[in-house]
């Protein structure tokens, strides 16, 4: 199937749903609850034909399921994952929680381990770095230029909360935020997760993983060279307002995606901050790639019923939705291999990129990298 050859389709409607937001915290190591209305024991069921957000379940999936994928030095396994994207050169990036599970926590501040890997199309490890640089690094983009931005959402020993800007041979060419210290000023961040460069060069940082009302939930906007230029969002669920920026991307157009996850929802921005769309019908966003043809891919790796919460997506299997960052139509659907109604934890992919060829690579929390090929 030609993922490219995307056709204009009418959006599934969306109906009214009452978001409830409470809180599940988890230990310092990983922001997942632990337990929730669904038991991992519980029978599988076949979820609805769509949520009633409007996020189908039963499109068309051209994918085989995926495969682990990334030949790792010798003696390494996969850590947590949430980043991974391909560089201009078709390369694919990494980033790896230093062979630990859990997310914001301190996995990587005291670990001999590089946490970004460089392979081939082929899966060949090419090279590393990055040692002794984060606490628990998050997302990581590569540029048009083939540079690399790595936020670090941890904090510990004065390291964390920030920004950094690589070559591809792991020279820091640029940092954003002050080491170690978390705020709510327009020098610092709190818990930041992704970067999208816009055509022109500008930065653009999601900033607040946290669940408590006082933390971040902005879009942060910088110059090429790193002068604050504006901000805009605050902890909430009305429009411009965010519950867990966790992922961002542009189109073609230079539209900036917000994966306002806890929200269930993308909303879409332009450059100024200035609303355009809410779009439910994608799932709840953990990560988001737009490739060259506006075609969009929203990886979806907690979506569950149960009780109200962290997660709480009724009705919504979790898997990649993929479709038309045009138009907002989803055209196919390619499902979680955990069975519907998911428990409370991750399972599939967080961070999610595509190749030229339409396949597609899944970083997964549950510490993993696979890789899907077209049918």
């Amino acid at each position: 199937m030609d993922l490219r050859g995307l056709v204009n389709t009418s959006v599934i409607g969306v109906a009214s749903l009452f978001m409830a937001i409470g809180a599940f915290f988890g230990s310092a190591g990983s922001a997942r609850p632990q337990s929730s209305g669904t038991s991992k024991n519980a029978a599988a069921e076949s979820p609805p034909a769509a949520s009633p957000l409007g996020a189908p379940n039963n499109l068309p999936d051209p994918y085989v399921p995926g495969v682990s994928w990334g030949q790792l030095p010798d003696g390494r396994k996969w850590g947590s994952t949430a980043g991974i994207a391909v560089g201009p050169d078709g390369n694919i990036w990494a980033i790896d929680r230093c062979g630990a599970h859990g997310s914001r926590g301190t996995n990587c501040a005291d670990s001999p381990l590089d946490p970004i890997l460089e392979f081939d199309p082929s899966s060949k490890f090419l090279k590393s770095f990055g040692k002794g640089l984060f606490v628990s690094p998050h997302k990581i983009t590569v540029d048009h230029d083939g540079n690399l931005w790595v936020a670090d959402n941890g904090i510990k020993d004065g390291k964390g909360q920030q920004v950094f800007k690589f070559d591809q041979n792991g020279k820091i060419l640029l940092t954003l935020g002050k080491a170690g210290v978390s705020g709510r000023g327009l020098d610092t961040f709190d818990q930041p997760t992704e970067v999208a460069i816009a055509p022109n060069g500008d930065i653009f940082v999601a900033d607040g993983h946290g669940e408590k009302t006082t933390d971040n939930a902005r879009i942060m906007k910088f110059d090429a060279h790193g002068k604050f230029l504006k901000t805009w969002g605050k902890k909430g669920t009305g429009i411009s307002e965010f519950d867990c920026p966790h992922t961002l991307a542009f189109d073609s157009q230079g539209r900036l995606f917000v994966g306002d996850r806890q929200n269930n929802r993308i909303q879409i921005f332009d450059q100024d901050g200035h609303f355009i769309a809410e779009w439910k019908q994608f799932g709840r966003p953990s990560g988001i790639y737009i490739d060259k043809s506006d075609v969009i891919y929203v990886a979806d790796s907690e979506s569950r019923n149960g009780e109200p919460g962290y997660g709480y997506n009724p009705g919504c299997r979790r898997g990649i939705r993929i479709g038309s960052a045009k138009d907002g139509s989803v055209k196919y659907f390619v499902p979680d291999a955990a069975p519907y109604p998911a428990a409370a934890d991750s399972t599939g992919p967080e961070g999610i990129t595509a190749d030229a060829g339409g396949n597609m690579y899944g970083a997964e929390f549950t510490m993993d990298v696979k890789k899907y090929v077209r049918k």
